[in-house]
């Protein structure tokens, strides 16, 4: 049976205090609702239908590029009112197929796992077990807000009631729903029809179909999440704060079982995708953003922020650096305290040290730019040596220029390079230098002023005060 898989979005999150739509709520990095579509697109549905409402375009906006690399076919579906759970799946109604298999996720319910999903499609779709519909439910220590999943005495799901629908035994009931299910279209397409608003909200409750599947003869097949944590919804910022801190923990566990040391696994943040080699070793406080690739044996010192980058074998990153669209060569050295911004390229056994920072700029083998320096829209030779207090001085106010520096150069300290310059392989520029015109190969070239002593001089002293 095909799968179309339907997100409800439409929440206005009053209790987040916020101007931003709940599902674009950030977690880790990205909205609430792209954690969603990301998992819905492993299942590599027929078609993806997002009901959104509040915010609606700039919903839209937000996710118009994630949601174009999700799925074949995806289509936005309005929900002018939100009027229940029911009422938002109507919305999406008509862009579903009656051959196809409907599974419903929530935009704020962003840690639930293909794994379990898969299950709950299996469960759904079995030819041997007849027609059924899957429904997801979890085991709750305190279920209040939870609608109650109501069983016969054969343990048979038979209904959903609703906290506040629900009598006092019915709420003593610790079995919950999670609102995830997956349900054949022909048989949804039906039951929507069918809903009523009779109750405590006056809403058309989704949940309502339970009882008409049951008495429809289809079986209702349930899967209890493994965890709670996967199945927890978000309604307010100290609740996005707990599925962090959950989603921290989850992806510290996956490091560390691929064989990565975490010196603290409660104080890493990944929020993108980290690829890993083996025997990566990670300080406290790291913050990894977007696609980022660690070589075999890297290590990353404390307090570092890295974005887009590729790190290949045995380099280190030291303490409190950033890198951005970056490449850092195999067995280099970064930081303590360097900045790498995009386009910065270090080839193998380069050295950036503290106060460093290079943008745009290819440093080859075993180039050196060791404390205090500048380096932008620069190409920097094997073995050049950059020395402390340098700065290419790239941006004439309108325009950038390149620099070259060749193989095996050296520049002193506090040396200005004026871009576009080429300082050739071999040279020396001098200390204090400031080089505006192109130096030759081998050469030595120093440009400041000459210095001046004048004896018996006076250091002017301060007139008293009257």
């Amino acid at each position: 049976m095909k799968l179309s898989i339907v997100i409800l979005a439409a929440g206005q999150g009053k209790r987040m205090k916020s101007d931003l739509p709940k599902v674009l709520q950030p977690l880790a990095g990205k909205p609430l609702l792209a954690h969603v579509i990301d998992t819905a697109r492993t299942l590599a549905p027929t078609s993806m239908h997002v009901v959104y409402g509040h915010g609606g375009e700039r919903v839209r906006a937000t996710l118009a590029e994630t949601l174009a690399a999700a799925a074949p076919v995806t289509s936005w579906a309005l929900q002018a009112e939100q009027l229940g759970t029911g009422h938002a799946v109507q919305q999406a109604l008509p862009a579903l197929a009656d051959d196809e298999l409907a599974l419903v996720l929530y935009g704020d319910v962003p840690l639930v796992r293909a794994e379990t999903l898969r299950q709950l499609i299996a469960s759904a779709s079995d030819p041997a077990q007849g027609e059924a519909m899957g429904l997801l439910t979890v085991m709750l220590d305190d279920p209040t807000g939870y609608g109650r999943i109501l069983r016969d005495p054969q343990g048979r799901v038979q209904a959903i009631v609703e906290q506040k629908d629900a009598t006092d035994a019915e709420r003593a009931i610790r079995e919950g729903n999670t609102g995830v299910m997956a349900v054949p279209v022909r048989h949804l397409r039906r039951w929507l029809g069918r809903l009523r608003n009779a109750n405590a909200q006056g809403e058309y409750y989704l949940t309502d179909i339970i009882a008409m599947a049951v008495a429809d003869g289809v079986r209702v097949a349930p899967l209890v999440a493994p965890t709670v944590a996967e199945v927890l919804g978000i309604n307010d910022k100290l609740q996005l704060a707990e599925v962090e801190a959950e989603h921290r923990r989850l992806r510290a566990r996956e490091l560390m079982l691929a064989g990565v040391t975490l010196v603290d696994p409660a104080r890493l943040d990944v929020r993108g995708e980290l690829l890993v080699g083996r025997d990566v070793e990670i300080d406290v406080n790291v913050i990894f953003e977007g696609r980022v690739t660690l070589g075999d044996r890297v290590r990353i010192g404390p307090h570092c922020i890295i974005r887009d980058c590729t790190i290949a074998a045995d380099a280190r990153i030291n303490a409190h650096s950033v890198l951005e669209e970056s490449s850092v060569g195999a067995g280099a050295i970064v930081g303590p305290f360097a900045r790498l911004r995009p386009g910065a390229k270090l080839a193998a056994e380069v050295h950036i040290g503290n106060f460093v920072e290079i943008k745009n700029s290819v440093m080859g083998e075993g180039a050196k730019a060791n404390h205090l320096a500048y380096v932008g829209d620069a190409s920097v030779g094997a073995r050049a040596n950059i020395g402390a207090g340098t700065i290419v001085a790239n941006y004439d106010g309108a325009n950038k220029h390149h620099t070259d520096i060749g193989a095996d150069a050296h520049t002193g300290s506090n040396s200005v390079l004026v871009a576009p310059v080429t300082i050739g392989a071999g040279a020396t520029v001098g200390a204090g230098s400031t080089i505006t015109k192109d130096v030759a190969p081998g050469a030595l070239a120093v440009a400041r002023g000459r210095q001046v002593a004048i004896d018996g001089w006076k250091r002017p002293t301060k007139t008293p005060k009257k």
